[in-house]
């Protein structure tokens, strides 16, 4: 069964290049998402479509709050909203309670919000697949790399190392 989940936290180059380094991952879009009320402004975000017999929301979710300052409110929260976006009442609730669940992991709380999905905007086409079209600049190096070989140490059964290229 497919399904689509929307993640952000941090720059959609690095959210990009890590989901779609996982095994189950079927199609990574980044751009911007924006969801209701105090959270309609659009920010860096990722929507993954997923298989569910071989990728789980709660790895996902736990990819994402490894791969991100899930736990500060950082100066930049509003370009980088740390948040999780469903497509459905269900996918809500699980995505709650796989939050409270993993907080005992954290010794800060999550401030990851659990957001409705309003809307998306594609980024341009040259910005995407970034790691992949760039994996030499030192963007890539420097920031990307490190929170590959993150999830390679914390995931390594999740991840397909033919997707991965300069790990």
């Amino acid at each position: 069964m497919i399904e689509k989940i929307g993640l952000g936290g941090s720059c959609h180059w690095c959210t990009e290049a890590i989901f779609q380094s996982l095994i189950g991952v079927n199609r990574v879009e980044q751009g911007w998402i924006a969801s209701v009320n105090e959270n309609e402004s659009f920010s860096e975000a990722v929507i993954v479509e997923y298989d569910l017999n071989k990728m789980s929301l709660k790895t996902l979710i736990e990819v994402h709050l490894n791969t991100h300052s899930c736990t500060s409110n950082h100066s930049m929260r509003e370009k980088y909203r740390s948040a999780i976006y469903y497509f459905s009442k269900e996918q809500e609730n699980k995505a709650i309670t796989i939050l409270n669940d993993l907080q005992k992991e954290f010794d800060n709380k999550i401030i990851t919000k659990v957001l409705s999905f309003r809307s998306f905007e594609m980024n341009k086409e040259e910005q995407l697949n970034y790691y992949l079209k760039n994996p030499e600049k030192p963007f890539c190096k420097n920031i990307i790399n490190p929170k590959l070989k993150k999830i390679m140490r914390l995931f390594s059964d999740t991840i397909e190392f033919k997707k991965t290229i300069n790990s």
